[in-house]
């Protein structure tokens, strides 16, 4: 008789079963061969969050309005979105997106190599150039496929790519891609990074690949250091501009700019799906290099292109940005508030010169536990666990908007301050200097007994809604 989560059977089948007792399996030709979908039907990290009410990914958002979202009925204050300057849900940009889509239809059914490059798409390529004193810019489907994009097409066997340890996972996964070897360094170090170069041979290809901001920490990069050390070694810079595209430089062109090194910098990567309030990315550089990567960008070459609306939409958010200083002025004066705030509060914010504020928590359970009661209190934020993270130093990841109002802000701090008492975080080994702890579970459940969990569950089941 077949039981349930049952691998193998001498009738050459696998017999899972869901939830509900159906079986989710199929035959296999042989019963003896490795099942590469055994791994799938054994996952349940997720599981104990989700039998705790502590689950806080995927919640579902039915409207959004500015700076607060709808889930299932209540309205909550966001301050866990990249939608840095408001422009996501700005009228002129919506309405922007809706004429693209009227003349253009709802998508382009091709790749721009064949048949769906669009006007738009060019429009957009010479505004971004314009704007970031670039020759030529290429635009990608996502931010992720730029990375990955630039990383597999212009690097090969013998090239090192020199990566920044806290750098993006989508810069991660494009290294892994990537023919060359992949060299880590020391985080925001650029004696560490003159310490890997210095063992490569004159041969080797070279390329630094950083963030221009680090989308956990909210830090900047070093880019003089780190860019005065690449250049004594032959070595390209690439910076990836996410998070500082409309947050950093004299007009909101990024991190490269905000350090007055646009000449000294060989590519640039941004997205759309932040500041500009939609989705995609680009890589901007030299008209050669942009054009190489035009006919050998196999992640730009083989998908579908950026659809109109959000082409139109990036458009005007493009020229929102630069006709609005006002936005990035008073992002900037949110951001020094929130600061300044959690700070006189007690909360480690660590290294954060952004708009991304990450509040330590330490323990895992009590991340998952904080996330829960701000979003039972009106506040919708997420926690980054390891491995997002070091282990014993989860956070709860915020970030701020130029839109959000001081109110708004007044209740945040107010609310953290609260939980943050009821959950004992100044007193946990991250706050007190305890050391790390060591574990390779990643959500630390087994740290607190079952009753102090459940004691903590009923708590925040019982806190005041806002």
């Amino acid at each position: 008789m077949e039981t349930k989560n049952q691998t193998t059977t001498k009738g050459h089948t696998h017999g899972h079963t869901n939830g509900n007792g159906h079986s989710n399996g199929i035959s296999l030709s042989n019963a003896t061969h490795k099942d590469i979908f055994t791994k799938c039907y054994e996952f349940n990290q997720h599981t104990k969050a989700q039998s705790l009410g502590l689950y806080p990914y995927f919640r579902r958002i039915d409207a959004t309005m500015g700076n607060t979202v709808v889930c299932r009925g209540e309205t909550k204050i966001m301050i866990g979105s990249n939608n840095y300057l408001g422009l996501a849900q700005d009228e002129r940009v919506v309405e922007a997106a809706i004429e693209a889509t009227r003349k253009y239809g709802s998508g382009c059914t091709g790749s721009r190599f064949l048949n769906g490059n669009i006007g738009l798409h060019e429009e957009l390529e010479e505004a971004l150039a314009k704007f970031l004193k670039r020759e030529s810019v290429l635009l990608f489907s996502t931010g992720f496929f730029a990375n990955q994009g630039a990383l597999t097409a212009l690097l090969e066997d013998n090239d090192a790519i020199l990566c920044d340890r806290e750098n993006h996972a989508s810069i991660i996964d494009g290294c892994k891609a990537s023919p060359a070897k992949t060299i880590p360094f020391a985080h925001n170090s650029a004696d560490a990074l003159r310490r890997r170069l210095k063992r490569l041979p004159e041969t080797a290809g070279k390329f630094l690949v950083v963030d221009g901001v680090f989308s956990m920490s909210g830090d900047i990069v070093d880019l003089p250091a780190m860019q005065k050390v690449a250049k004594e070694y032959g070595c390209r810079v690439y910076v990836d501009e996410a998070h500082a595209l409309g947050v950093l430089g004299p007009k909101g062109e990024g991190t490269v700019h905000h350090f007055g090194l646009n000449s000294e910098v060989d590519l640039m990567m941004g997205t759309f799906s932040k500041s500009l309030g939609s989705m995609g990315g680009f890589l901007a550089g030299s008209k050669p290099v942009i054009e190489y990567l035009r006919h050998k960008a196999r992640c730009f070459m083989f998908t579908a292109s950026l659809a109109p609306a959000v082409t139109g939409g990036v458009l005007k958010s493009l020229q929102l940005m630069q006709e609005e200083p006002e936005r990035i002025e008073k992002l900037w004066k949110n951001t020094r508030k929130m600061h300044e705030g959690f700070k006189s509060l007690g909360f480690n914010i660590g290294t954060t010169q952004t708009p991304v504020v990450p509040i330590l928590v330490g323990s895992e359970i009590k991340a998952l536990h904080f996330a829960q009661k701000l979003f039972e209190a009106g506040i919708f934020a997420t926690p980054a666990v390891f491995p997002a993270v070091r282990y014993g130093e989860a956070i709860i990841r915020t970030s701020y908007m130029a839109t959000h109002t001081d109110d708004e802000l007044d209740y945040v701090l107010e609310t953290f301050a609260k939980i943050g008492k009821e959950l004992g975080i100044f007193e946990d080994s991250a706050y007190l200097g305890g050391g790390k702890r060591r574990s390779s579970n990643g959500y630390d459940f087994d740290v607190q007994d079952e009753n102090e969990s459940q004691a903590l569950r009923e708590d925040s089941r019982n806190s005041p809604q806002a």
